[in-house]
């Protein structure tokens, strides 16, 4: 592992917050039920964390405040936001703190400069920040260089239901390759610059536009469009007919796609069977029309804000 780096100033003393580690394959995390938040070397891939989050308000204490930082486009993106103020942003905009993101992913780079930019402006962490930074410091991910994901999950509670903790799962795990392996990021610029056409590349944005990921950022759309259309298959969260790609064009792209992936783990999850989602559960209704069909366009499936089921980004 990199050299352990300086930790970050805390202005405030926080109570110690304990958090068992543990090293476990991907079947065992995704059929973990754990009642209180575990961190989780994976095994498939050293450079991987995966922290498993029993709720909801768990996970959203600890790392809310990095999304904002990182990727939200109506958040600043140069300093790190009191937890007052994300508060009263999140729910001004009729939102929930909570579910914020249901699973949420970072290069150790971006958690690094989080830690650096609160310390700098001597931005109190919570428990669970605290917590976070000084594990991360521990491990040599706060190190200049280091090469590092972190992902999160959380339990099923409320809306998680256990095909959406292993959807979430999934697709948090694409975000950690393209996080750790430059041939992987190489696959998905090549997949968005060339694989998709102009038209699909600018519906995928405005998707990601309204789930509120910021799309003057080139690498996320990159890196978000790869994990919704290769590797999210539950319809509460992604269906491509939502970017007007039709299901011969979806096979097109992903079989190119999947065949590329380097990592034969990663490879093995993107073509497992899509979770099983509850009978009482409607995905949203589309065209029967392909959107590739003379004269007609792309089916229209409700985005967020317009209707699309109750589910936030997955992130």
């Amino acid at each position: 592992m990199p050299a352990r780096a300086t930790p970050a100033t805390q202005s405030t003393p926080t109570p110690a917050l304990q958090i068992p580690i543990q090293t476990a394959t991907i079947p065992e995390i995704d059929a973990h039920r754990g009642t209180t938040p575990t961190l989780f070397h994976l095994q498939e891939d050293p450079d991987v964390l995966v922290l498993d989050f029993p709720n909801l308000h768990d996970q959203a204490q600890m790392l809310n405040r990095i999304a904002a930082l990182i990727e939200k486009a109506d958040m600043p993106r140069d300093r790190v936001v009191t937890e007052p103020e994300l508060d009263a942003h999140i729910r001004a905009a009729g939102g929930d703190p909570d579910a914020y993101y249901y699973g949420h992913d970072y290069r150790a780079a971006d958690l690094a400069r989080f830690f650096q930019l609160a310390a700098d402006e001597k931005i109190p962490l919570n428990p669970q920040e605290t917590w976070l930074r000084d594990t991360l410091d521990h491990a040599g991910w706060l190190a200049p260089k280091a090469n590092g994901a972190l992902i999160s999950i959380p339990g099923i509670t409320g809306v998680i239901d256990a095909a959406s903790r292993t959807t979430i799962f999934r697709h948090e795990l694409s975000h950690a390759v393209y996080f750790t392996d430059p041939a992987y990021v190489d696959l998905t610029q090549r997949f968005w610059t060339t694989m998709l056409n102009d038209t699909e590349r600018a519906a995928m944005t405005a998707f990601l536009g309204k789930d509120g990921y910021d799309t003057k950022d080139e690498d996320l759309m990159a890196n978000e469009g790869q994990a919704y259309l290769i590797h999210t298959r539950d319809p509460r969260y992604f269906m491509p007919a939502m970017v007007g790609i039709d299901p011969t064009r979806e096979a097109t792209l992903r079989g190119t796609f999947v065949n590329t992936i380097p990592e034969p783990w990663l490879k093995a999850s993107a073509l497992a069977v899509a979770p099983i989602v509850p009978a009482t559960t409607a995905p949203p209704e589309i065209s029967a029309e392909p959107s590739s069909a003379p004269g007609h366009p792309p089916p229209h499936v409700p985005l967020p804000g317009e209707g699309r089921p109750w589910l936030p980004p997955v992130h």
